[in-house]
């Protein structure tokens, strides 16, 4: 079931997208040249912070 447009797998496939993306997210952050760009790069992060709170209040919803 789609959450906020966002098609939910299982919860470990789902972890470790997540996860692969936090770690690329890191690996841009860390290598950005401009403080504007570490911003749009962290904005970015709360994101994929909201999304996976999303996954998981779905799951529960689920149980």
């Amino acid at each position: 079931m789609p959450i906020l447009g966002i098609e939910i797998a299982s919860s470990a496939d789902s972890s470790t997208m997540v996860d692969e993306e936090v770690r690329r997210l890191y690996e841009r952050y860390q290598s950005a040249e401009s403080d504007e760009e570490r911003h749009e790069i962290a904005l970015e992060m709360g994101k994929l912070d909201r999304r996976r709170h999303a996954e998981i209040y779905a799951a529960l919803e689920d149980e």
